[in-house]
């Protein structure tokens, strides 16, 4: 498969393109800071900017899906790159996209009608990330593409460790922690399978 990664400098974004390059698989990916990706026959790398569209369309022109693993880091940079990445797919003719959320986005267990960042299921008081998210959510709810959003909660690095639990759009009960490995596993195998397209997944040991 050909696909369009974006956030491959991330610790998520970067052991799923482990796995991708793994089972050959051609990647594009795009990053500010090329130099910091080991080249590899089956990656094409491209310096560019996610927020901008050019950029952003050139990494999708050709693949057959779209992989981000973009973050907030306090930034408005997903709520900014995710419309150049539904714009972009739609120009090329792609349909399918998987893409790394929070936990503060799925639906609350206590008060189902609310959002868990919304329902103060998390306990955090602030929200900057998740409602970054939660507009992501809404632009690709909205764009009529195959999409899946992970949703890993607390995310400690750590090895796969494979017993872990799923949910369509709730985090699994008591789910306080899930690694990064295996938030990428199920995200690589996601993207793959396509077993929960239009939903966002709780993920969590």
């Amino acid at each position: 498969m050909k696909i369009a990664l974006f956030g491959a400098t991330g610790r998520v974004g970067g052991e799923w393109l482990r796995l991708a390059l793994a089972d050959g698989h051609e990647v594009t990916a795009l990053s500010r800071s090329p130099e910091t990706l080991a080249s590899h026959e089956q990656l094409r790398v491209i310096e560019g900017d996610v927020r901008h569209f050019e950029a952003v369309s050139r990494a999708v022109a050709g693949a057959e899906a779209v992989f981000s693993a973009l973050g907030t880091d306090r930034t408005t940079t997903l709520t900014e790159a995710t419309p150049h990445f539904i714009r972009a797919m739609e120009q090329s003719g792609v349909r399918r996209i998987v893409t790394i959320g929070t936990a503060g986005i799925l639906q609350s267990r206590t008060t189902p009608e609310l959002l868990r960042y919304e329902a103060g299921d998390s306990n955090r008081r602030l929200t900057f990330a998740a409602e970054e998210h939660h507009k992501a959510f809404g632009m690709l709810r909205q764009s009529g593409l195959d999409w899946t959003i992970i949703c890993p909660t607390y995310l400690p690095d750590g090895p796969a460790a494979g017993a872990y639990r799923i949910e369509r759009d709730f985090l699994p009960e008591e789910g306080k922690e899930i690694s990064v490995d295996d938030t990428a596993q199920f995200a690589y195998t996601e993207l793959v399978e396509g077993d929960h397209i239009g939903y966002r997944v709780g993920i969590a040991y």
